[in-house]
């Protein structure tokens, strides 16, 4: 028997991509940290879950990984499970399971095979290397006339990183692009557009994967998907269905955080130039602002975990089987830990957001993606005066990616 329903001003259903179309609903989240932090959200086509909107309940469930699994045999990391509708909610069989749906100590064994591409050591320069990339994207941007940034930078920017942490052509940036729409896109029209289509898509991307799969068995080099490819997990080589779903996550989680954060922080300083204008008065600044960019983005808005055990929870008894989500997007602005959460403030210190994760899981790369919001605002500090919004951005239609589809704005020379 499901819960009784709290009394609420709404009932939201946190799982509808459609809350999420116009604007982040950070006037529900607010109402469930005061009414309901832990809060049943029925489901039409599931058995329900809870829902976790307060900062401190999100980072206790994360640091349990025994007690809250998101291994993909108990359902996996998103709302949907899973194990019955597959890694991308296509169904495709072909598509194995990513490391970011497998509990410790497995979990722990991936990491482990990826943190040397991530090293500095392997790095290296790649900070100047990124700098080079943003002005030259910079170059072809027209200033003091209205643009789409997010084709001419947030998109190409992440990508073209990825491109060489994985060893492939720059010029892929583009199938990059178009390929994780459609992975984080199940719910949006524009991005899946049919089965037919949806399948076609996925036909390129093995192809993609399967020549590199190969290439990289035969000739490994020191790049992720080398290192992905002749991994070896619990003393058996990796599958090839095993490297395309953690191939899919290493492209999900290296562009859409980095691509979005930097599209909704370039709307915050329009919304607030006397943010931007703090940021181009002292850009030493953003050494600690792109934690405050990650926070007020939060561009990932849930995880999902299953209860191994009947537990309680602030206030409610979780059952064994039980899914539990993560509003990561509730837990950021969650006043408890924020002061004035919900206000963009670049001067504001020790930001422990949840945008990336926490606990066993948090984000491999969150380091490198800070990197690439520090470099794109400092060089944007250099030749922009303010930054004016045009139109409002277009939205994903999702409940698991804050994304902006595009974002009008005019760049106005220093």
């Amino acid at each position: 028997m499901n819960p009784a329903p709290v009394q609420l001003m709404t009932q939201p259903d946190l799982k509808n991509p459609d809350l999420y179309v116009e604007a982040m609903p950070h006037a529900v989240f607010a109402e469930l940290r005061a009414s309901s932090p832990v809060y049943w959200n029925p489901e039409s086509d599931g058995s329900g879950f809870w829902a976790l909107t307060r900062h401190a309940d999100i980072v206790s469930v994360s640091r349990q990984p025994q007690l809250f699994s998101s291994a993909y045999e108990n359902g996996g990391h998103r709302i949907f499970n899973e194990n019955e509708v597959g890694l991308t909610g296509a169904g495709d069989s072909a598509v194995g399971v990513p490391f970011i749906s497998v509990d410790p100590p497995t979990h722990t064994q991936y990491r482990k095979v990826i943190m040397p591409a991530l090293s500095p050591v392997r790095l290296g320069d790649i900070e100047a290397r990124i700098e080079a990339r943003t002005r030259t994207l910079l170059s072809e941007v027209a200033f003091d006339e209205p643009v789409d940034l997010v084709p001419l930078l947030s998109a190409p920017l992440p990508l073209l990183t990825l491109a060489e942490l994985l060893g492939v052509p720059a010029e892929m940036w583009r199938d990059l692009y178009h390929w994780t729409n459609a992975f984080v896109g199940e719910d949006d029209p524009e991005f899946r557009k049919s089965p037919e289509a949806m399948a076609e898509i996925l036909g390129a991307f093995f192809a993609f994967a399967q020549e590199l799969y190969a290439s990289r068995r035969a000739q490994p080099g020191p790049d992720i998907a080398s290192l992905l490819a002749n991994a070896q997990v619990d003393g058996e080589p990796i599958a090839f269905r095993d490297f395309v779903g953690n191939l899919i996550l290493v492209l999900v989680g290296g562009n859409e955080t980095t691509r979005n954060s930097l599209s909704h922080t370039v709307a915050a300083f329009a919304n607030d130039p006397d943010q931007w204008n703090l940021i181009r008065e002292n850009p030493g600044l953003l050494a600690t602002a792109t934690a405050e960019m990650v926070r007020y983005a939060t561009p990932v808005i849930h995880m999902r975990r299953t209860a191994m055990s009947d537990t309680e929870l602030g206030g409610q008894q979780i059952r064994k089987g039980d899914k539990v989500v993560m509003f990561y997007a509730s837990g950021n602005r969650d006043e408890a830990v924020f002061d004035d959460a919900g206000r963009f403030d670049v001067t504001r210190r020790a930001v422990q957001h949840v945008g990336f994760g926490t606990g066993q899981h948090v984000c491999v790369g969150s380091r490198l993606a800070e990197m690439q919001l520090r470099v794109a605002f400092r060089l944007l500090a250099e030749r922009v005066r303010h930054f004016e919004l045009i139109a409002p951005p277009r939205r994903f239609r999702s409940n698991f990616i804050n994304g902006l589809k595009n974002l009008e704005v005019r760049l106005v020379s220093a």
